[in-house]
């Protein structure tokens, strides 16, 4: 493997960023790159078809409480975003690597990391808050629709927004700044949502023994909400949660260890590491809209009937 080491001072010869675009990896890579850029190619192709069938579905979905589809919308935005700019930067991105193009590389480095960001911190923020979500709708009950609404879940989305692009844009100031910004958020917006759902399983755990208990005097209370209906949406947003975790904290790890290990020496191994965690957690975008139809019925029927009208009058 090629090797970049530092000098005895402990100052490195290049920096993180140059790094990834180095010309003394490349005699490794080529292989790796291509099949890097080909797995790319392939989830980019399928996270856009999913996430704008899924968009389409929401959008003809009625039933869905507008807050909640609004957040959900939003998701299927950033994963379809992340399908149509990510994924194609990062794919220029090994193919430069193989054809040894270092400027090219350069900047769909820079374009990609910078895209990435943002689309995958709007991603992270607003799985948050469908978690937080779901919390208020057990702690409110009936009051929930009057509280949680269209024009105030609007305002926090578009602060998330803001927020996820300032902090993107801070990696062409100093990209120490976006990833120090990543590593405190990311484990921000997990433990809330762990936090949460542990409100959420405790009460739920509360509520069924009191129903064992008071079956009939609980369904007469004016503040309950549907239970049945209730768990189906949690399970559903934690199906999406965990999926989310489990693509977004290899990506974590990797890149914090690559890091550390800039400061000493850096390899080829680590930079295709680093692009097989990258992969993994573009791979949520894809897995997304196929959880979506899984976990939530109403959009799996959206999807199936907008799938049936293409395939019966494809020219109408």
């Amino acid at each position: 493997m090629a090797r970049n080491n530092l000098t005895g001072g402990g100052v490195l010869m290049e920096t993180y960023q140059e790094l990834l675009c180095s010309p003394s990896l490349a005699g490794e890579l080529q292989q790796q790159s291509i099949y890097l850029a080909l797995v790319n190619v392939i989830l980019s192709l399928t996270s856009i078809l999913g996430n704008f069938l899924i968009l389409v579905a929401l959008r003809k979905e009625s039933s869905l409480h507008p807050p909640s589809k609004l957040l959900y919308r939003c998701l299927a935005t950033t994963d379809l975003l992340v399908g149509l700019v990510s994924q194609p930067l990062y794919i220029i991105y090994w193919i430069s690597i193989a054809n040894e193009h270092w400027n090219l590389c350069r900047y769909t480095r820079d374009a990609a990391y910078t895209t990435s960001n943002a689309f995958c911190g709007v991603s992270l923020g607003t799985m948050t808050a469908i978690t937080v979500d779901r919390l208020i709708a057990l702690l409110l009950g009936l009051r929930y629709k009057q509280t949680v609404t269209l024009k105030r879940t609007n305002i926090i989305l578009a602060a998330l927004w803001v927020l996820c692009g300032v902090a993107a844009l801070c990696y062409i100031l100093d990209y120490r700044i976006t990833l120090w910004s990543t590593y405190i958020c990311i484990p921000s917006c997990f433990l809330i949502s762990m936090v949460s759902y542990t409100k959420i399983f405790r009460t739920l755990i509360h509520h069924q023994a009191q129903v064992q208990v008071h079956d009939q005097l609980q369904s007469s209370q004016p503040n309950s909400l549907n239970i049945s209906r209730y768990r189906k949406a949690v399970y559903s947003a934690l199906w999406v949660q965990l999926s989310l975790v489990v693509c977004y904290i290899p990506f974590i790890v990797v890149e914090i260890v690559i890091v550390e290990a800039s400061k000493r020496t850096f390899s080829s191994h680590l930079l295709v590491t680093r692009g097989k965690a990258a992969t993994l957690l573009y791979f949520n975008s894809t897995l997304n809209p196929f959880l979506y139809c899984w976990k939530i019925s109403e959009v799996r029927r959206a999807v199936k009937q907008i799938i049936r009208q293409v395939l019966c009058c494809p020219w109408s």
